[in-house]
């Protein structure tokens, strides 16, 4: 657990989770992107969770359904319920290799996506099967760049 927390780096991660969560991507890619924003509300609901918790990860989450211009308190419920989950097993989490942390990810993020699938379904979106999940993969799968990443630059700037 880090001891000292950066807010320019919370900051910095934030901006570029909102920048990557609407940059362009090649449209056959499209459904792989990961979550990043998940992914960034996970990393410091998990490292500080004294400091960050669900109402920080609601207003995170009522931001990208801003950018994102779905309606509103969709990403706002979802990024709210991962801060929650979070909170409810971050103690057992450090514990925890970065393998079996990156499993943890892919069950928060696959539980998001659900969510956020199933309330887009409620509102009239096609239905998409099961590739709504990749994200939850993806996020999964680059989690421990994004760890030792966001350690690496909060030892050295906190």
């Amino acid at each position: 657990m880090l001891s000292v927390i950066s807010y320019p780096v919370f900051a910095l991660s934030v901006v570029v989770a909102l920048v990557l969560s609407i940059s362009l991507f090649p449209v056959d890619w499209l459904a792989y992107r990961p979550e990043w924003l998940g992914l960034v509300v996970f990393y410091w609901t998990f490292r500080a969770p004294a400091q960050f918790g669900i109402i920080f990860a609601w207003c995170l989450g009522l931001l990208l359904d801003v950018l994102e211009a779905t309606p509103l308190g969709v990403n706002a419920m979802a990024m709210g319920l991962i801060a929650f989950l979070v909170l409810t097993v971050h103690q057992r989490l450090r514990m925890y290799p970065i393998p079996q942390q990156s499993l943890m990810v892919f069950l928060l993020l696959g539980i998001n996506q659900m969510l956020v699938h199933f309330i887009k379904q409620m509102l009239g979106a096609e239905d998409a099967g099961f590739s709504y999940l990749w994200p939850a993969v993806t996020g999964a799968l680059i989690w421990p760049i994004v760890c030792v990443l966001l350690d690496n630059m909060n030892r050295r700037l906190g």
